[in-house]
C-alpha cells in the first residue's frame, strides 16, 4: 500500500484514479494550489475549496481511494491583495471539514512582503485552531527560503513536529531534519526531486520523517511516481521498512495528528457503488457502473 499525500487530483482523470488504485494507492492529500491562471474573485476560491471538500473526495471514493485535502491560500496568488483578505475570510470556514487534515500548501513563491504577510496570517489561523501545515518552498533560492520558512514557523510558536515542509532537495533536507519538521520531496520529472535521486536521499538520511510524494497536477507529472519510486528503491537496495517508511507510514503518522486520517479509512473501505450520486451527478458517462461486494479490505504488509 501507498499514500500520496500531495497530488493535485483536481488536474488529473479517472483513469489516474484507477491506475493509482491499481499501482497500490489506497489514499491521497489534494492540497490547495495555484490552478495555472489567476483567480479574479473570491467566489473562484469558494466553489474551489467546495469542490475538495465535497465532489473530488467522492470522485476519488468512486474508484477506491481515500481523499483527504488542505485548505489554504497559496502564496502565488498571496500576491493580489485585495483579493487575499477575502480569501482569508474564507479559509476558517472550510479549515474545521470533514477530510481537512491540515492549513496549506502556503509559504512563499518570490520572498515578496504580501507572501510573508498572508504566510504568517495561515501560520496563526493554524496555530488557533491546532492545524497541522503543509509548507511550499520556493522554487528559487530554495535553500534560503526553504530556512526563513522554518524560522517563521518557530517565530509563530508552531511544533516542528506538525508542520511538513514539501519540496525538499539535497541543499535543505539535513537542516529539516536537524529542525525536528518533516521533509517531503516531491518526484516530479525535470523539476523538483527525480526518483533516482530519492532512492540516493534515503540511502543517505535513512527513513525518519522523511515523505515522498508526486505533486502531481496539470503540467508534465506522474500520478504515480510513489509507487515508481518504491519499486526503484527496491531495485537499488533500500529495505523493505525504509521504503514503507517514506511511501505510506510517514504520511500517515504526520497527517493522522490532524484527528481526520486514520488507517481503518483504508483498511475497511465501504464497497465501491458507482450508482451514488453527488449533487445528483455520478462519475459515469453511460458506462456500466462498479459495483462491489462488501468484501473487499487491504492486508497489512508486515
Amino acid at each position: 500500500m501507498y499514500i500520496d499525500p500531495h497530488i493535485h487530483m483536481s488536474s488529473r482523470t479517472t483513469d489516474d484514479y484507477q491506475n493509482m488504485r491499481d499501482s497500490g494507492i489506497v489514499a491521497v492529500i489534494e492540497p490547495a494550489f495555484w490552478f495555472g491562471q489567476p483567480r479574479t474573485s473570491v467566489g473562484s476560491f469558494q466553489d474551489y475549496f467546495s469542490s475538495l471538500v465535497g465532489w473530488e473526495r467522492f470522485r476519488a471514493a468512486q474508484f477506491g481511494i481515500k481523499h483527504y485535502c488542505t485548505i489554504g491560500l497559496n502564496s502565488k496568488e498571496a500576491n493580489n491583495e485585495l483579493l487575499a483578505e477575502q480569501v482569508m475570510e474564507l479559509l476558517p470556514l472550510y479549515a474545521c471539514k470533514e477530510g481537512v487534515v491540515a492549513i496549506g500548501e502556503i509559504g512563499y513563491d518570490d520572498m515578496t512582503p504580501q507572501e510573508d504577510k498572508y504566510f504568517r496570517l495561515q501560520l496563526e489561523l493554524a496555530r488557533e485552531l491546532d492545524m497541522l501545515v503543509m509548507i511550499h518552498t520556493p522554487h528559487r533560492n530554495k535553500k534560503a527560503g526553504t530556512s526563513h520558512s522554518m524560522d517563521v514557523c518557530i517565530e509563530h510558536g508552531l511544533d516542528p513536529s506538525k508542520v511538513i515542509v514539501d519540496h525538499n532537495n539535497e541543499e535543505t533536507v539535513q537542516e529539516v531534519l536537524d529542525r525536528g519538521f518533516w521533509a517531503a520531496f516531491t518526484i516530479y520529472p525535470n523539476t523538483k526531486m527525480g526518483n533516482a535521486r530519492m532512492v540516493e536521499v534515503v540511502r543517505q538520511y535513512g527513513c525518519d520523517r522523511i515523505i515522498v510524494d508526486s505533486s502531481a497536477d496539470w503540467g508534465v507529472s506522474d500520478p504515480l511516481a510513489v509507487p515508481k519510486t518504491a519499486h526503484l528503491m527496491r531495485e537499488r537496495g533500500i529495505i523493505e521498512a525504509h521504503i514503507r517508511a517514506v511511501c505510506y507510514e510517514n504520511a500517515l503518522a504526520a497527517y493522522s495528528q490532524s484527528g481526520q486520517m486514520q488507517e481503518s479509512d483504508w483498511l475497511n473501505p465501504s464497497p465501491i457503488d458507482q450508482r451514488q450520486l453527488f449533487s445528483g451527478n455520478s462519475v459515469l458517462r453511460g458506462q456500466k457502473p462498479v459495483i462491489e461486494s462488501p468484501t473487499r479490505e487491504y492486508a497489512l504488509i508486515e
